[in-house]
């Protein structure tokens, strides 16, 4: 083989890819099929309705099959800036946003603008291991910031984290792969630690439509300069089911967008229409939509913490539980590695260890597993709490 850049060598393989291949050649009886909780990912499609719409675009909307802006539909920067000024207030215009390839390319495309190789970057842990994925390969230190049993990161900590290479801290609220929902008062004393330091905040929404509160979920957007500090990342994909279609966005000032607009035009030159044009029309016609999405999501997480008794009397404890996910901290000698390899053959269950969130040797991430409900119901829920229940190694 050929040379191979190092930083991409060193870079362990996609954990939702490595998980699949735990079940190759495996079968499951039909009374006991495979309950895959492994991945947050909807796998209906779009509502009728809007799968209508992007019909109607690939039929009589010409542009849509050509290239677009490198920063997105117009319109669809307009109508999302709307949205976030409604939901959040303050001032965001379409000269804040960038449309990319879902939110995980808005998250490279952030730190392609932020840091250089050798440079750092905070991360809470358990980390989204795409996160962590991406800085590897980009020769930028992932610096852990542990979390306690509450999973709230500390701020205090943070600061004794922050050098002259850190470049920025990273919150995802609601977390993946916990659930946490991180208090508006914690993301301003985060905003204000980089702020102070001149850094960015990058806060991570992916998961923003399933928050459990009503109202706004921080107060960052009403400060006048919050483009000096803020970068906020957003998918459509959870929200409107286009994951297939990668459309995700990126919240910041006019000046940084110039530079994310080097990192788009190379990388894939424009989002997809199709895409945009499903989200355009899904944030100006499925607030009603959405509103059931999220209470279906917010009953499974109930459903989750209601039926967890049986668990908790065998050890198990529910650390966290949010958004499409909960997060266990299980009872057993081995490593949650070991332990979700095994669940497969004895329980029919696919969940990732704690292991693909946190550094190597994590004691942590060793005693914890991700359980993503997302594409489960109560009874489903259910079912995986008994499996569980039931399992002894």
């Amino acid at each position: 083989m050929a040379l191979l850049n190092p930083n991409l060598a060193a870079t362990l393989p996609p954990p939702v890819m490595e998980a699949r291949r735990w079940v190759d050649g495996k079968s499951f009886p039909a009374e006991r099929p495979l309950i895959n909780v492994s991945q947050a990912a909807p796998v209906d499609p779009p509502p009728e309705p809007m799968r209508q719409a992007m019909a109607d675009a690939v039929l009589r909307q010409p542009e849509t099959h050509l290239y677009g802006p490198v920063l997105g539909l117009p319109a669809l920067r307009s109508e999302l800036a709307f949205n976030i000024t409604r939901r959040y207030g303050g001032a965001v215009t379409a000269g804040n946003i960038a449309i990319t390839s879902g939110c995980n390319q808005a998250f490279c495309a952030a730190i392609a603008t932020l840091a250089a190789p050798g440079d750092e970057v905070i991360l809470p842990t358990p980390w989204y291991f795409n996160h962590k994925m991406w800085l590897d390969m980009s020769g930028v230190q992932a610096v852990p910031l542990a979390t306690g049993e509450d999973l709230m990161p500390d701020p205090d900590v943070a600061r004794g984290l922050i050098t002259s290479r850190t470049r920025a801290i990273v919150l995802v609220t609601p977390n993946n792969p916990t659930g946490a929902e991180y208090p508006p008062a914690l993301i301003a004393a985060f905003r204000d630690l980089a702020r102070a330091h001149r850094i960015a905040l990058i806060l991570d929404e992916t998961y923003r439509d399933f928050h459990s509160q009503p109202g706004p979920a921080h107060d960052l957007f009403a400060d006048a300069d919050w483009d000096d500090t803020v970068i906020q990342l957003y998918s459509f994909s959870k929200s409107y089911r286009l994951t297939g279609h990668r459309v995700g966005a990126i919240t910041t000032s006019p000046a940084r967008l110039a530079e994310v607009e080097k990192f788009l035009d190379t990388v894939t030159i424009c989002p997809a229409q199709l895409g945009q044009h499903a989200a355009l029309w899904g944030l100006r016609n499925l607030d009603n939509w959405l509103a059931g999405e999220r209470d279906e999501i917010l009953s499974r997480a109930q459903a989750m913490r209601g039926g967890f008794a049986p668990l908790a009397d065998k050890g198990w404890q529910l650390l966290g539980c949010g958004a499409y996910f909960s997060y266990l901290h299980h009872p057993f000698e081995m490593p949650s590695d070991e332990l979700a390899q095994i669940l497969v053959d004895q329980c029919a269950i696919l969940a990732l260890p704690g292991t693909m969130f946190t550094p190597a040797g994590d004691k942590a991430g060793a005693k914890q597993l991700r359980v993503a409900f997302a594409n489960i119901d109560a009874d489903g829920i259910a079912t995986v709490q008994k499996r569980l229940a039931a399992f002894a190694p």
